[in-house]
């Protein structure tokens, strides 16, 4: 049969659909009343009843509101819905709702839910104060900025331990991701690298030949090629590069392992996120960023070798010469300290940006621009603090 019937009584409302279909209907007994509960109430049939409040009225503060759920079939999440309806209404009239008759886990999830829709607070607004809004504004940006300062030391203090115990043949990751990131890092970065500083010892070269040639002072351009790419623009440039191929890169990495739950995963099964992720990308930094320096400087002298001889009057014997006596070793020293320096910094600050990123798509080319910036804004400040550094012992 398929006929359905609308029953309608002094006291309440049911709509009765043969079958299983979802029904009730409010009687009212001795000390307040009870909702007679049946049929299956399950939300994806789209059938479910609304408890309308005005069927509370009869109620007064005191008396009780029960269920009778001896026809009641299969529920979910469309029987809560119903309920959490009567349970408001109950509460608006006073009186008491009793779950003692409902199933215990509906009864359970039941009581997670408020008894009133509550109104979010007014936000109140104190006014536009021009004297203390740029005070709050720099305490709450200088607070921001020493906590992050605290999680990147930390970081720095993880990943430096880290280090110590794979040097000592005790560490805790993977030497295939050691070895694909020193790749990455390394042997994948020459051609950028190359090119770059080239084209600086070039620039460096002809910009010198320009001013010193009006001195007759052809034969200084290769002092000051090689002492500028030595000491400063080899190491700078390489790390600019390598801030924003390859820090971005870690950035937008780890964005996507959290976005993928990957993180989450390895934190799960209690491994450590420092040694297994960051620890290999740092320490593929550090190691080829030294040499990526040393060879910077190689190919940035080349490029000012082929611009003298070809604009000056300076034989390739007389600019080697001349270069060899301008650097001395002591300058390829402190250029090898920074870029051990800039790694360290390019390294621990991207993966940090990373482990902080949304889970979103979008959060993923977030991190890996905030990363490419925080490093090159990075690199620049390190430089100027090496340069302090450097006057102040005499180097």
């Amino acid at each position: 049969m398929t006929n359905e019937a609308d029953v309608r009584g002094p006291t309440g409302l049911s709509v009765v659909h043969e079958g299983r279909q979802p029904h009730w209907q409010l009687d009212h007994i001795d000390g307040g009343s009870r909702i007679v509960l049946g049929g299956d109430w399950l939300a994806q049939a789209g059938t479910i009843a609304e408890f309308p409040p005005s069927e509370i009225g009869g109620l007064t503060t005191g008396q009780h509101l029960s269920f009778d759920t001896a026809g009641l079939g299969r529920w979910d999440t469309g029987l809560i819905a119903f309920l959490w309806d009567a349970k408001r209404a109950a509460a608006t009239a006073g009186a008491v709702f009793d779950v003692s008759a409902l199933p215990v886990a509906a009864s359970k999830l039941l009581g997670l839910l408020p008894d009133s829709l509550s109104n979010p607070a007014a936000r109140v607004r104190h006014g536009f104060r021009p004297v203390n809004w740029p005070v709050n504004w720099i305490g709450g940006q200088t607070a921001v900025l020493l906590n992050e300062l605290g999680v990147v030391t930390g970081l720095l203090i993880t990943t430096l331990r880290g280090g110590a115990f794979a040097a000592l043949g005790r560490a805790r990751m993977r030497r295939v991701d050691l070895y694909a990131n020193i790749r990455d890092a390394g042997p994948s970065a020459l051609i950028i690298v190359s090119v770059v500083n080239f084209l600086i010892g070039a620039i460096l070269a002809f910009v010198g030949a320009v001013q010193l040639r009006k001195f007759a002072a052809d034969m200084y351009v290769a002092n000051l090629v090689g002492l500028a790419l030595v000491r400063e623009m080899a190491a700078v440039m390489t790390a600019i590069v390598m801030a924003g191929r390859t820090g971005g890169a870690y950035a937008a990495r780890i964005a996507t392992m959290k976005g993928n739950e990957e993180i989450d995963a390895l934190t799960v099964i209690g491994v450590p996120v420092s040694d297994y992720i960051v620890l290999p990308a740092v320490l593929a930094l550090v190691f080829t960023m030294p040499f990526l320096y040393l060879y910077g400087c190689l190919v940035g002298m080349l490029g000012g070798f082929v611009v003298s001889i070809s604009m000056l009057n300076i034989t390739g014997s007389g600019y080697l010469h001349q270069t060899l006596d301008a650097v001395p070793f002591g300058q390829f020293v402190f250029g090898f300290v920074k870029s051990i320096a800039f790694a360290l910094m390019i390294g621990v600050t991207s993966c940090r940006i990373g482990l902080k990123a949304g889970r979103s798509a979008a959060d993923v080319g977030v991190a890996a621009t905030r990363a490419v910036v925080v490093g090159i804004v990075g690199v620049i400040a390190m430089d100027a603090i090496f340069a302090v550094i450097a006057d102040v012992l005499g180097i």
